[in-house]
């Protein structure tokens, strides 16, 4: 399995890089490698960020200015392994062990796709695609639909492979992640300047 982190957005909430902005310490792109490589990945960058490249390896989209199905495509097309970890950037509050657990279930399924879901909604950013995803993220860019959702059920479609989605909720109840921050705060996207002060007040950083 390789491991991506999404960092390919424009900011306009956050009115700044935010994959620079600094965060208990380190810069949102420090944190986000830094769980990756704590699961043993080499982790990259995908995005049109070569400045990042002091950080990990960049790779640039193959569809510029397509939103995150077009990092997550570039990584597909770039990877040598069937199986590949999405990371956004701007998830600082994620636990590593739920990383580490996700990856597992995806080894264990060699599902299409590994998505989890928090309150019943998807989080498709932050989940593992199998590279059969690749060509119907392609096709879906080609026809200027950035959507990551509806590339994959097109993909589980035609493939006849079905989606692994899970509750979050569900399986944290009987698991040994960490509950500080709780779990429907895991996924707080850092896009606005109020996200950010809001996830600096949390009791408990969750940083690896």
């Amino acid at each position: 399995m390789n491991a991506y982190v999404l960092a390919g957005g424009l900011s306009t909430r956050m009115g700044r890089d935010k994959v620079l902005v600094e965060f208990r310490g380190r810069l949102l792109i420090e944190h986000a490698l830094a769980k990756l490589r704590s699961l043993g990945f080499a982790a990259a960058i995908a995005g049109n960020r070569p400045d990042l490249a002091r950080y990990a390896p960049v790779i640039a989209d193959n569809y510029p200015v397509s939103g995150p199905l077009g990092g997550i495509e570039a990584a597909l097309a770039a990877s040598d392994q069937d199986l590949n970890l999405f990371l956004p950037v701007d998830l600082p509050l994620l636990p590593v062990e739920f990383l580490r657990w996700m990856a597992a279930r995806a080894g264990q399924t060699a599902a299409l796709a590994t998505i989890p879901r928090l309150q019943g909604h998807p989080q498709p950013l932050c989940a593992v695609y199998h590279r059969a995803v690749l060509p119907h993220a392609q096709s879906a860019l080609a026809a200027e639909d950035g959507k990551v959702m509806r590339a994959v059920e097109r993909a589980s479609i035609a493939t006849g492979s079905a989606v692994d989605a899970f509750d979050i909720e569900t399986v944290a109840a009987s698991s040994a992640w960490p509950q500080s921050p709780p779990v429907h705060r895991w996924f707080q996207n850092l896009n606005t300047p109020g996200d950010l002060e809001k996830a600096a007040l949390e009791e408990t950083a969750i940083i690896h």
